[in-house]
C-alpha cells in the first residue's frame, strides 16, 4: 500500500483538496455541506500546503443455519419479555438500562456483578434506526469499487467463517459517551444523545480480518478509502434522508486490526449488536464499528459521508470553523459502579469499584478522591492494562462526615494523557474526559 499521511487530520486535508479538484467523490452528502468545509479550511490556510495526488475518477451451510437458529431463539426469548425501546429487540430491564429514545445505556452500577467483559444481556444499543432481522443463510457482504483490480465480489456468511479467523477482546463507545456531563457539570448546551457512562461495552470478538477479505477482493494500491456501509434503514434527520450509516476508513487502519465479526463472547452475535456480521474497529469512535455490514465500497478517490463531515467532528469555539477531522480513536474516562446518589453508612468500610479506559493508549494508573477532589490516593489495579480495554479498579473507603460526598476517579494513560478537571466544548458533546463529579449521601 502507498503510505498514508501519518494523521486523521492531514488526511481530512487531502481528501477536501482532492474533492475540490475534483478527485474525489461525495457518499450521498450535499455539495453545499462539502463546500462550507472547503471554504472554512481555505480561509483558515489550512489547506495551502497539501498538493493533490493521482487518484482518478472513476445454497445455505449448516453453519449458518445454526447461527440463524441461535440469533431467532435469542429474538425468541426476547419476546417474552419485550423491551422498552422501539426497535431493539432484547429485553431491557430498568436495572440495567436506561432507555434514550432508540437506544439503551447501560447503568454503570450493573456492571459491577460482571467480570472484564460485558454479557451481551448489559451491553448498551446505539441504534440510529431499528434492530434488523436477518437471516445468516440470506446475507452476503458485497466488496466493490474503483480501488479492486476487477469486479464486484461478494462473500457469504460460511465463506467469511472459512477465512482464517482472529479472537480481540476491545471495546465498544458511543463518541457522545459522557456527553450529558457537559451540561449538568459544565453548564454548556450541546446536541445529541444524554448519555452518561453507560454507552461502552468490552467484548471477545471473532471474525475475519478485514485486510485478508479486502486482498481477497482484489484490493489494488490505488485505494486510499475503505467504506463499510449498514443493512439498518436509511436514517432521517430533521427531515433529510442521510442513507444508511457508512464511514469511511483510510487503509492504514483497515488493513491494521480490523476485523469482520461474527461471535461476541463465544457466540453469534446477538441482533441488536449486529448479526450476522459487524465491523470492530479498536479503539476508534463507536461509529465505526459499522453493526449488520452489508457491503464496502474500495473506493481510488477519497469518499465523503454525513458521518465523517456534519457528524463526528468537532465543532465550536475552539475548534477551526470546519471543525475539526474527523473523529477517530476515543478519549480517556473513567466511572465508578455504584450508583449515583446512593447512600453510604459513615464509619463503616466500603470498598469502591470502577473501570477506566482510553482509545490512545492502555491505562497506567487510576486515582481517587473521596472528598471533592481536596486529596487522592491511587486505586489497585485488578487488570492488567491492554490496549483498546478497560481496567477494573478497587479502593477502600471509610466515610466519616455525614451528608454529600463527592467521589472522583482520575485516569492517566500511557501515553501521559490524564483526565483533565474540565473537558473542552464541542457543540455536538462528543469525547467527553473530564473527571465526572459521583455525589452519594453518607448517613
Amino acid at each position: 500500500m502507498p503510505p498514508v499521511p501519518p494523521t486523521e487530520s492531514a488526511y481530512d486535508r487531502m481528501r477536501l483538496r482532492q474533492w475540490y479538484l475534483g478527485h474525489a467523490r461525495s457518499a450521498g452528502v450535499e455539495r453545499r455541506v462539502l463546500m462550507k468545509l472547503l471554504t472554512a479550511a481555505s480561509a483558515a490556510g489550512s489547506l495551502t500546503a497539501v498538493g493533490a495526488t493521482n487518484a482518478r475518477a472513476t445454497a445455505p451451510t449448516a453453519a449458518a443455519q445454526a447461527a440463524t437458529a441461535t440469533a431467532q431463539a435469542a429474538t425468541a426469548q426476547a419476546a417474552t419479555a419485550p423491551s422498552a425501546a422501539p426497535g431493539i429487540v432484547k429485553p431491557l430491564p430498568s436495572d440495567v438500562f436506561t432507555v434514550r429514545g432508540t437506544n439503551a445505556e447501560t447503568n454503570f452500577a450493573a456492571l459491577r456483578s460482571t467480570g472484564r467483559l460485558t454479557p451481551a444481556s448489559h451491553f448498551f444499543v446505539r441504534n440510529h434506526t431499528v434492530t434488523p432481522r436477518i437471516a445468516a443463510e440470506d446475507w452476503k457482504l458485497t466488496v466493490w469499487g474503483s480501488g479492486l483490480r476487477g469486479p464486484a465480489v461478494d462473500f457469504g456468511y460460511d465463506d467469511l467463517r472459512a477465512l482464517p479467523s482472529v479472537t480481540r477482546t476491545a471495546f465498544v463507545e458511543c463518541a457522545g459517551n459522557g456527553r450529558s456531563y457537559y451540561t449538568t457539570q459544565q453548564n454548556q448546551q450541546v446536541t445529541g444523545t444524554a448519555w452518561t457512562l453507560g454507552a461502552i461495552g468490552v467484548g471477545r470478538w471473532r471474525g475475519a480480518r478485514l485486510g485478508d477479505v479486502l486482498r481477497r477482493a482484489g484490493l489494488t494500491r490505488d485505494a486510499v478509502d475503505i467504506l463499510p456501509r449498514g443493512l439498518d434503514s436509511e436514517v432521517v434527520t430533521d427531515g433529510v434522508d442521510l442513507g444508511r450509516v457508512r464511514r469511511p476508513l483510510p487503509p492504514a487502519k483497515a488493513l491494521d486490526d480490523v476485523i469482520l465479526a461474527y461471535e461476541m463472547n463465544g457466540e453469534p452475535l446477538p441482533a441488536d449488536h449486529g448479526f450476522p456480521v459487524r465491523l470492530i474497529v479498536p479503539s476508534w469512535v463507536g461509529v465505526s464499528n459499522i453493526k449488520w455490514l452489508g457491503d464496502i465500497e474500495v473506493s481510488d478517490e477519497p469518499l465523503y459521508s454525513p458521518w465523517n463531515t456534519t457528524l463526528y467532528r468537532l465543532f465550536g469555539d475552539a475548534y477551526p470553523a470546519e471543525g475539526s477531522a474527523p473523529l477517530t480513536r476515543q478519549s480517556l474516562k473513567s466511572a465508578f459502579e455504584l450508583e449515583r446518589g446512593a447512600t453510604v453508612t459513615a464509619g463503616r468500610r466500603r470498598i469502591l469499584t470502577g473501570r477506566s479506559w482510553s482509545g490512545g493508549a492502555p491505562v497506567r494508573s487510576v486515582e481517587i478522591s473521596t472528598d471533592g477532589g481536596a486529596h487522592w490516593h491511587h486505586a489497585r489495579l485488578r487488570d492488567a492494562p491492554r490496549p483498546g480495554n478497560w481496567v477494573r479498579w478497587a479502593t477502600d473507603w471509610v466515610p466519616r462526615e455525614r451528608g454529600t460526598a463527592v467521589l472522583l476517579a482520575r485516569a492517566t494513560d500511557r501515553a501521559g494523557r490524564r483526565q483533565p478537571e474540565v473537558a473542552v466544548h464541542n457543540t455536538q458533546g462528543y469525547l467527553f474526559d473530564a473527571v465526572v463529579h459521583h455525589e452519594v449521601t453518607v448517613v
